[in-house]
């Protein structure tokens, strides 16, 4: 195992919804199993249409609610070919954003990823994780819930590649 921590990119499309939960949520659970030194973590969207804007109002206040997680300091950046390169995992919140990035790609170094193909709902399994942007409340519920699952089997899935603890 490299000395260097593993890059963990998640994306969609505006990096304002799914994304920055990924991120957050992926986060606790590697702090949770006190790992934090074994990754760098970070979030993009493969639209420019939010570059440099808080993630949505939904977003945060599902994060602050579920597990007091303050998401309100991330800014959406745009996802970049050097993101492809820079990271060990890149991982799609749904099969459009993962079509966009496989054609950004240009390089086969990143581990390109669907995020729920590590569901553990076998049924759903392979699906998108839905777009909760301009949806009600319940839509961030049910998006925070797929995200936190998946983002702990995840990091199982991980901790057994990379032979972590």
């Amino acid at each position: 195992m490299s000395s260097e921590p593993i890059g963990v990119m998640f994306f969609c499309l505006g990096n304002i919804c799914r994304s920055p939960l990924a991120e957050a949520l992926f986060r606790y659970h590697v702090e949770q199993r006190d790992l934090g030194h074994h990754f760098r973590i970070d979030s993009s969207g493969t639209g420019s249409y939010h570059v440099g804007e808080p993630p949505d109002p939904g977003s945060v206040r599902v994060a602050r609610e579920r597990l007091g997680l303050d998401i309100s300091g991330q800014r959406a950046q745009q996802l970049a070919s050097s993101h492809l390169r820079d990271f060990d995992y890149v991982v799609a919140m749904d099969r459009s954003n993962f079509s966009n990035a496989k054609r950004l790609r240009g390089s086969e170094q990143a581990n390109l990823l669907l995020f729920r193909d590590f569901e553990p709902d076998e049924y759903h399994r392979g699906d998108d994780v839905p777009d909760p942007w301009g949806g009600g409340a319940d839509h961030f519920e049910t998006v925070y819930e797929i995200v936190d699952r998946c983002a702990e089997s995840f990091l199982d899935y991980l901790c057994a590649e990379e032979g972590l603890g």
